[in-house]
């Protein structure tokens, strides 16, 4: 309230004194002194309220209107908010994976799709999804925002990358088709696959056979290969399955481009079996 409703609220009244049942004004000393007495409690009523009102007013200030205390709350509120460029939306701080080889920013959703795009795709460097930036995401840093299954697939490709290609073969059954390392520096024939216990050849990449060389048996006719080997030839070609030039193994494009990345690495091209190449934009020869 103001000064001047608490003025009002204070009434001056004269004192009446009862003498022999009647009311007798004072004397004129006497009144005099009664409104000194009453002046000097409204001056003191009027001190302290204007003086509590000026306190309220100084802490509301202070508070509220005080430029630098909202230039500090604001700086605050923007600094716990982060921008991705991605998605271009503004994220919080704990939303975002920063990563440490470049200090690039982005937010784990969009850092998660870019990881799996590139796995998909047999990538085992996966760069930093800022423009022109080639630094590389480091594995760990990723683990637990990456799905189980493309973590598997990318240490898979990781451990690939530190084994010469020359020393990797896959199990040629078809139940089977894991991947063996031949780190022994010799051409070996007869192998056993470690993990479905057959024995296979390692040079011919077919069951072993024991009763022909690999000269012998590469000069074969297909019937004398076995049933199973035409009946697979004769699918391939009605479910228009193409076969990699590199590793052999056949490979069909259920959608997308043209453009194969075999799981041996070998890229070519689905049309033609052509190796691909950056500057190949398209088939050069129809599918016959």
């Amino acid at each position: 309230e103001s000064p001047e409703s608490d003025a009002e609220a204070v009434t001056l009244t004269p004192i009446n004194r009862p003498y022999d049942g009647e009311i007798v004004p004072p004397s004129d000393a006497k009144y005099a002194e009664e409104l000194q007495v009453q002046e000097a409690l409204l001056a003191s009523l009027l001190a302290s309220q204007m003086a509590k009102n000026a306190s309220t007013s100084a802490i509301r200030t202070s508070t509220i209107l005080n430029p630098e205390l909202v230039k500090i709350e604001k700086e605050v509120g923007e600094a716990s908010q982060s921008f991705c460029e991605i998605c271009l939306e503004n994220k919080e701080s704990w939303q975002m994976f920063r990563n440490e080889s470049c200090s690039h920013s982005f937010c784990y959703d969009c850092t998660r799709n870019h990881i799996v795009a590139k796995i998909q795709d047999n990538i085992k460097m996966i760069t930093c999804p800022g423009v022109y930036c080639k630094a590389v995401l480091d594995f760990n840093s990723c683990r637990l925002m990456t799905p189980k299954d493309i973590l598997a697939r990318w240490d898979e490709l990781l451990c690939k990358s530190l084994i010469l290609e020359s020393q990797i073969l896959y199990c040629p059954f078809r139940d089977c088709s894991a991947m063996l390392v031949n780190d022994s520096g010799e051409e070996i024939s007869d192998i056993k696959c470690a993990v479905c216990r057959r024995s296979f050849c390692a040079l011919c990449l077919v069951p072993w056979h024991l009763e022909f060389t690999c000269k012998e048996f590469q000069k074969l006719n297909a019937k004398k290969k076995g049933g199973k080997d035409i009946m697979v030839k004769e699918l391939a070609k009605k479910k228009n399955w193409r076969k990699c030039p590199h590793c052999k193994y056949y490979v069909e494009k259920t959608e997308g481009c043209l453009h194969i990345t075999c799981r041996c690495g070998y890229e070519f091209c689905y049309r033609c079996g052509s190796k691909w190449t950056g500057s190949l934009g398209s088939c050069c020869r129809q599918i016959s």
